[in-house]
C-alpha cells in the first residue's frame, strides 16, 4: 500500500521509486499485485504524463492511508494518545501565517507529542489533496469550492483596500473603490484570488491597470508601502509595517461587497480521524473566543 500511496504521489513509478529508495521493478511489481487483488486498476497510463489515479483508485488510496496510520498507532511503542493525534493539515498560504500557528501551538499544548504536518498550497492544491485524503483538514476560504467538502465556518472577513503611507486617502477611514481606480492596482495572483478581488475593481465601470501581480501576500504589501500601486486584500493583518521598514494603510471599503468566510474543511466522503476532530473542536473554541 505504501507504494501505492508513493505512486498517487509522485504520479509515475519512477519517482516513487526515489522517493522510497527502492527500485522502480519493486514498486511497479507491488502496483501489479495491488491491482490483481482487486481486479480493477487503481491507475492508468498515459503517455507523457506517467500514471494517473482511475476512479476505483480514487476510492481506494485514502483508505490506503488510513490504515497505514492505524498499522503505525498499533505497532508504535509510544503512548496511543500521541500517535492517535497526528493530523496532515492544509493551509491556504494567504491566510494560514494568520491563524494556523496559534492552532498548532495551542493543539501541541493540549495533547503534548501530538504530530502536525502541514501543507501550504492554493485552493485548487487543498482540494485535491482533501478528496485524495492526503490531507486531513484544510484552513482556507470558501470561494468558488467544489461540492464533496465538509465545511465548518470559523469566521468573515470583508474584503479591504492597502494603500502606502502618504497616499492622498491614507487618512480616510473608509473608501469606495472607484476612487482608488486612479492608482495601478497590484494583485495577488492565487487562483480565484485573483479573479475575486480583480472583478471588484472592474465592475467600477472604469479603466483598471494591473501594475504587478504575485502570489506572495507580503510582497502585495511592500510594493504597496513603496508606492507601486494599491491592492484589495482579505487577510487581517494586525500590523501596519512591512518587510523592508515601510508602512502601508487599511481601508474599510464602503462598497456593498460580499465577506469572505474562512473554513475548516475536510472530505465529506471520508470519517473524521481523531486527531481531526480534536482539531476541529479545538480551532472552533479558539476562533470563538481570540479571534
Amino acid at each position: 500500500m505504501g507504494y501505492a500511496l508513493a505512486v498517487a504521489d509522485k504520479g509515475s513509478t519512477a519517482a516513487a521509486a526515489r522517493a522510497l529508495n527502492v527500485s522502480q521493478p519493486s514498486v511497479s511489481q507491488a502496483v501489479t499485485q495491488l491491482e490483481a487483488h482487486f481486479g480493477q486498476a487503481l491507475f492508468r497510463r498515459t503517455s507523457g504524463h506517467g500514471l494517473q489515479v482511475t476512479p476505483f483508485g480514487r476510492s481506494k488510496i485514502p483508505e490506503f492511508r488510513r490504515l497505514l496510520d492505524q498499522a503505525e498507532w498499533v505497532f508504535s511503542a509510544r503512548p496511543a494518545d500521541m500517535v492517535a493525534h497526528k493530523l496532515t493539515l492544509g493551509v491556504f498560504s494567504t491566510v494560514g501565517p494568520r491563524y494556523v500557528p496559534k492552532l498548532v501551538r495551542l493543539f501541541a499544548e493540549r495533547f503534548p507529542g501530538s504530530r502536525v504536518e502541514l501543507v501550504e498550497d492554493d485552493l485548487r492544491g487543498l482540494v485535491e489533496g482533501l478528496t485524495s485524503g492526503r490531507i486531513d483538514l484544510a484552513v482556507m476560504y470558501d470561494v468558488g469550492l467544489p461540492a464533496g467538502l465538509r465545511l465548518t465556518s470559523l469566521k468573515e472577513v470583508r474584503p479591504y483596500a492597502l494603500v502606502h503611507e502618504g497616499h492622498h486617502l491614507a487618512d480616510k477611514k473608509t473608501v469606495f473603490v472607484r476612487d482608488l481606480l486612479q492608482d495601478p492596482l497590484i494583485l495577488i495572483s492565487l487562483p480565484h484570488s485573483r479573479g475575486f478581488f480583480l472583478s471588484i475593481a472592474q465592475n467600477q465601470g472604469l479603466p483598471v491597470t494591473i501594475a504587478l501581480e504575485t502570489k506572495s501576500i507580503e510582497m502585495v504589501r511592500s510594493m504597496v508601502a513603496n508606492k507601486l500601486g494599491f491592492s484589495l486584500l482579505a487577510t487581517d493583518i494586525a500590523h501596519d509595517a512591512t518587510y523592508d521598514g515601510q508602512g502601508v494603510r487599511r481601508l474599510e471599503i464602503s462598497d456593498d461587497i460580499p465577506p469572505h468566510k474562512i473554513v475548516l474543511a475536510a472530505s465529506a466522503s471520508l470519517p473524521l480521524t481523531e486527531a481531526s476532530k480534536a482539531f476541529r473542536d479545538l480551532t472552533l473554541e479558539t476562533f470563538e473566543v481570540e479571534f
